[in-house]
C-alpha cells in the first residue's frame, strides 16, 4: 500500500468519525445522565488519540529520505621505487584489557574499562636496498657481505570492543581509544618477535636466493649469513626490535 492510498484512508477515517461524533452529539442533547457525559469524554479522548497517531504515521510515511553528502581529497604526498620482499605471513590474535580507575574529588572511585580483541596480519620480509654482496663472474660465486635482518613490513589491523563499561564523569575519550589501539598493536607486535616469524621469514629467504642464483648458474657462498640473524626483528622503518 503506498503512502498516498494510506493517506485518503486516513482522511476516510477521520471524516466518518467527525460524522459519528456529530451523531453522537445530537443524540446527548436528549439525555443529560452522567453516562452520557463520560460517554462523550471517552470518545472525545479517543478522537484525539487516534487523530494523534494518524497524523504521527502521516508524517512518517511522508518523511523525505536524508539527504547524505560526501567528499574526499586524496592527495599522494611521495612516491619512490623500492625493492622489498615478503617471505613469511603470520595471523595474530591478541586480548587486550583494559583498566583505568580515577578518584573524583580524590574520594570516589570511577572506573572505565574495555575488552578488545585485535586481529591482525604480519608480513616480513626483506628490503634489498639493504644488501651488500660480491659478485665473481670467474668463479661464478655470489658473497653476501652484509644481509639485513628481517621487517616487518606490514601489519593489518581490526579493533572490536567488548564489555566497554564507564561512568558519567570518566568516559572514554578519542585519546583513550588511539592510546588503546596503540597499546594493543605494540602487543601484537611484541608477540610476532616471540614467535617463529623471523624465522620461517630467513629461511625462505636462503631457499630463494639459492635457488635464484642456481638457475642463472651462480653459486650462493654464504648461505648461512641469510640466517644469521633470523632472531632479530625490525619494523619497516629500519629500527630494530631487538632479539625474540
Amino acid at each position: 500500500m503506498t503512502s498516498k492510498k494510506f493517506k485518503i484512508i486516513l482522511w476516510f477515517l477521520g471524516i466518518l468519525a467527525a460524522v459519528f461524533l456529530v451523531i453522537f452529539l445530537y443524540q446527548l442533547t436528549q439525555s443529560e445522565s452522567i453516562n452520557s457525559i463520560m460517554t462523550l469524554l471517552m470518545l472525545l479522548l479517543g478522537l484525539i488519540l487516534g487523530g494523534a497517531i494518524a497524523f504521527l504515521a502521516s508524517k512518517k510515511l511522508t518523511l523525505q529520505p536524508p539527504v547524505i553528502t560526501e567528499s574526499s581529497h586524496t592527495i599522494a604526498e611521495s612516491m619512490r621505487k623500492v625493492f622489498k620482499i615478503v617471505s613469511a605471513e603470520g595471523q595474530f590474535q591478541e586480548i587486550y584489557n583494559y583498566e583505568e580507575t580515577t578518584k573524583l574529588l580524590n574520594f570516589i572511585p570511577s572506573k572505565k574499562k574495555a575488552l578488545v580483541i585485535v586481529q591482525a596480519k604480519i608480513l616480513v620480509g626483506y628490503d634489498f636496498e639493504k644488501l651488500k654482496w660480491e659478485v665473481d663472474e670467474g668463479t661464478r660465486k655470489v658473497r653476501l657481505v652484509d644481509f639485513p635482518a628481517p621487517e616487518i613490513l606490514s601489519t593489518e589491523t581490526d579493533y572490536k570492543y567488548y564489555n566497554m563499561e564507564e561512568q558519567f564523569f570518566n568516559l572514554f575519550s578519542k585519546e583513550d581509544l588511539a592510546k588503546i589501539q596503540q597499546n594493543s598493536k605494540h602487543q601484537v607486535i611484541e608477540a610476532a618477535k616471540k614467535s617463529h616469524l623471523p624465522q620461517v621469514a630467513a629461511e625462505q629467504m636462503r631457499t630463494l636466493m639459492t635457488e635464484l642464483l642456481s638457475s642463472k648458474n651462480f653459486l650462493l657462498e654464504n648461505p648461512g649469513s641469510i640466517t644469521e640473524k633470523k632472531n632479530q626483528l625490525a619494523l619497516k622503518d629500519g629500527s630494530g626490535v631487538g632479539p625474540a
